[in-house]
């Protein structure tokens, strides 16, 4: 048999149970690690108890890096108990949730930030919808922030339609997308009346193409993140669907802003299942919820807002707990194949692996939840991923609204 590559070296597996791992050589760790199996066991994965199995024999600064945050992680694993760790565990070994600290470091980043930020810049919407929404989420009062909200908003929005990454930046379909989502979660009316609907309705039509897609800015990329942004920003603002005579798309069979749009996510799905940015690209997990999220909103009655209690929709069943609240595990689903009959002409049965999520622990206590109620945090719309209480507000508004 030929001797294994260089470029794949398979360390030893270190079993959850083994009570010992061996940190990296370059490692200054000098901790011991101990079982993880103290008590009852932790909800994690085996794949995320030991370092990775299979490693790249080149060594870079990013593999250095990847190193000392996974053995950081280790310690933390392997030296927790339900006594001593920080925060503690319940009984079935689930940390708790130390919604105080999450909310203060939130809190602290929504203020100003020191100079090393500097690159991130670009980001700021990005910043806002993450640490508003997470606040919201943990019950947190976000209405503090509205007035400071709204004159960052502005300052971001442009003449032309959409905001920016930051004052003075062009328009991107992402960072607009973010800004919306933020205004949408602190909610009112001086947050809805912050966005110009008129000019980000004509800067949305010069965004759409003619092969149904739309770009992420004005001459740029077009992929599936921008069938889902778009789609968010006109069906949460409910504007109008007809495009402008100036959009690169407009023809006069006179299309809309989602005509088309639902064959270009389809196209951008690849031979192995998943979707790619782009048709013929790599195919890509986030890509996925955005292609999803996108045909949710398109499939919906009105082709305007999927809600929560929306029957097309059974997967909003899912939204009752956050998916952190939940445990997975892969199962056999008895199925029936009517192609495979035996003598009496009866289907035969067989068995298909599937993906089971459940709030409770897979064993005879099945009324039991893993997680304590104390832990439970708010939900959110599975294809908006905030508050449905929020979403619906903002929908709302803009329906009672007769034109711009």
């Amino acid at each position: 048999m030929p001797s294994p590559s260089t470029d794949d070296v398979v360390d030893e597996e270190i079993l959850i149970t083994s009570g010992r791992y061996e940190p990296s050589p370059n490692s200054n760790t000098s901790f011991p690690y101990r079982s993880v199996r103290v008590q009852q066991p932790i909800m994690i994965p085996e794949n995320f108890t030991h370092m990775p199995l299979v490693r790249d024999a080149l060594v870079t600064d990013t593999s250095e890096m990847q190193d000392e945050t996974a053995e950081m992680c280790l310690s933390a694993i392997f030296n927790q108990d339900s006594s001593s760790s920080d925060p503690p565990l319940n009984d079935f070994g689930v940390p708790h949730l130390d919604r105080s600290r999450h909310a203060r470091f939130l809190h602290k980043s929504l203020e100003p930030l020191p100079g090393a930020f500097v690159g991130y810049d670009p980001s700021r919407p990005w910043f806002l919808f993450w640490c508003l929404n997470g606040l919201s989420l943990l019950g947190e009062d976000v209405s503090m922030y509205r007035e400071r909200l709204i004159d960052t908003a502005r300052s971001m929005q442009n003449p032309g339609g959409g905001f920016g990454g930051g004052h003075g930046q062009s328009s991107h379909l992402a960072t607009t997308y973010a800004v919306v989502m933020g205004l949408t979660i602190v909610g009112g009316e001086a947050c809805y009346e912050a966005i110009d609907r008129r000019a980000l309705w004509k800067w949305l039509c010069s965004l759409k193409q003619p092969d149904g897609g739309f770009q992420m800015s004005v001459g740029g990329e077009e992929d599936v993140r921008g069938a889902y942004c778009a789609a968010v920003i006109i069906s949460i603002l409910n504007l109008p669907l007809d495009l402008s005579t100036e959009s690169p798309a407009w023809t006069p069979e006179k299309p809309t802003l989602y005509t088309g749009l639902a064959n270009y996510v389809q196209r951008c799905q690849t031979y192995e299942g998943g979707i790619s940015a782009q048709p013929g690209s790599e195919a890509h997990g986030g890509y996925a919820f955005c292609a999803l999220g996108c045909l949710s909103i398109l499939d919906s009655p009105d082709r305007s807002i999927p809600r929560m209690s929306d029957p097309y929709h059974t997967c909003y069943v899912l939204s009752g707990l956050s998916s952190a609240q939940h445990k997975w595990e892969l199962v056999d689903k008895p199925m029936v194949e009517a192609s495979v009959k035996v003598d009496d002409g009866v289907p035969a049965d067989y068995t298909e692996p599937v993906w089971k999520s459940s709030p409770f622990p897979f064993l005879e206590e099945e009324s039991v939840q893993v997680f304590d109620e104390e832990d439970r945090i708010s939900t959110v719309h599975p294809v908006y991923t905030i508050s449905a209480d929020r979403v619906d507000q903002m929908q709302a508004y803009f329906r009672s609204k007769v034109g711009f």
